[in-house]
């Protein structure tokens, strides 16, 4: 039915996505050929697409559970991450991404993972800052769907195909890189160039299924924010999350709210199908009132 797919960044709300995946995927045999994500929303892509959610969400729940901080003091003062979230996050990818896996997702379809490299010339710590920074700002005054703060500075997109990584850390350190704001999560590193996050570009990578749009064919953008409106554009269909999803994009201790994320993805995948159903019985109806008053 759709023959692209995107999945927009948002940390922990790319949850919705799950639970909107899993319910209206089966239902609509859902089997696009190019796939592409940003941020969290690439490992939403590919967990999904792996029928690994299930996995996944208990791999988080265990992973919240008993936590009381975003932070480890303790672990900062012997030499490790202030914000455990980035290794945790690599854990979970280096466990699920197997060689198996790897080859699985490549057999499926052309995943693709979005990434931004900062302009060349300037210093990694400046560049995070100011992409980070302009990006924040650009989403709390304007809202837009697709971002364009980034591209102003300077920055660059890029896709990593996954039907090209030989191995699977070459994807885990792809799906690093498209999730990279420091300082919560690391800066990446791909093909021997520094990249951060996905979103700085674009949070719904949309871009990457202009050519099939053009050639007529048929797209789905899952979002993970409530935006009052979307862009009309050709070919495209856009979904959203029906109100706003009250977690921390990189919380490491609130479950419910990511169990929230995912309840609300089932939810609105539901009435994502019944609008389907709506739709096409409305067209049938045309049809055969066209029909009954063609005379031939």
């Amino acid at each position: 039915m759709y023959a692209g797919l995107a999945f927009a960044g948002g940390g922990n709300r790319c949850y919705w996505q799950g639970g909107f995946y899993e319910t209206v995927a089966p239902r609509i045999g859902l089997r696009p050929r190019r796939v592409v994500g940003a941020s969290a929303g690439a490992f939403a892509m590919l967990y999904t697409a792996l029928g690994a959610g299930p996995y996944v969400r208990e791999r988080v729940r265990e992973g919240c559970a008993g936590r009381t901080s975003e932070t480890d003091w303790a672990g900062f003062r012997r030499g490790g991450r202030l914000f455990p979230v980035g290794d945790m996050y690599h854990t979970l990818l280096s466990e699920l991404f197997t060689p198996d896996n790897l080859a699985a997702l490549q057999a499926q379809a052309d995943f693709r993972v979005a990434i931004s490299r900062p302009p060349r010339f300037w210093p990694l710590p400046v560049a995070a800052m100011l992409g980070i920074g302009a990006y924040q700002l650009e989403k709390r005054f304007f809202r837009p769907v697709h971002p364009t703060a980034g591209r102003r500075l300077g920055f660059k997109p890029d896709l990593i195909r996954v039907a090209d990584c030989a191995e699977p850390v070459d994807l885990v350190a792809a799906l690093m890189a498209s999730a990279a704001v420091p300082p919560f999560m690391p800066a990446g590193l791909v093909d021997r160039r520094a990249a951060l996050d996905g979103g700085l570009v674009d949070s719904a990578p949309a871009w990457a299924l202009a050519e099939l749009e053009a050639a007529g064919e048929p797209t789905l953008v899952l979002l993970t924010r409530p935006f009052a409106g979307v862009p009309e554009i050709a070919n495209r269909t856009y979904a959203r999350p029906s109100q706003v999803i009250p977690i921390s994009q990189f919380t490491i201790k609130n479950w419910e709210g990511i169990r929230f994320a995912y309840e609300l993805g089932i939810r609105d995948g539901e009435t994502f199908l019944r609008g389907l159903e709506r739709r096409d019985l409305s067209a049938s109806s045309r049809t055969s009132e066209a029909q009954s008053r063609d005379p031939s």
